[in-house]
């Protein structure tokens, strides 16, 4: 595909769909990144369903940090893979508190560095939380189309 056939595509994707956005539900900068590390193996809806409870629970990066590991886990249950990722939870929140001084990093290298969050997890926070748009993040269906329409 040339420059000219990918802006093309661009625009049809722009008109198609004008108000794409991201599923998962935040309103602060922290609680995209308990969403998106929850949504690993797990729906979006399933996400969204569990993490008001969460969010009501813990309302600073500090309550993250201080949350008791097992009630974290109850709180996180229905997203699978309870125990690892409320463990990365809790330490990304240490790691943000120590490290940057209670905000969410606003770049790749920094996100790099927490617990929890790969390279995916960070162009979605990235883009969510600060408009950057340093990459795409693909889940597994779209990928999965993508290879299949272009073996065509």
């Amino acid at each position: 595909m040339n420059k000219k056939d990918a802006k093309e595509l661009i625009e049809i994707l722009l008109k198609t769909y004008p108000d794409a956005t991201c599923s998962l539900d935040f309103k602060q900068p922290f609680e995209m990144v308990v969403a998106v590390m929850l949504s690993a193996q797990c729906t979006d809806e399933r996400v969204n369903k569990t993490t008001p409870a969460l969010f009501d629970r813990c309302k600073t990066i500090e309550d993250y940090a201080n949350i008791d590991i097992k009630e974290l886990e109850a709180l996180i249950h229905p997203c699978g893979f309870y125990k690892n990722k409320a463990k990365n939870i809790k330490l990304c929140a240490k790691q943000i508190l120590e490290n940057f001084n209670g905000i969410v990093p606003n770049n790749m290298e920094d996100l790099l560095t927490l617990a929890g969050i790969g390279r995916k997890s960070a162009n979605v926070i990235l883009l969510e939380v600060y408009g950057i748009a340093n990459g795409i993040a693909v889940d597994t269906h779209a990928k999965r189309i993508s290879n299949l329409i272009r073996s065509f």
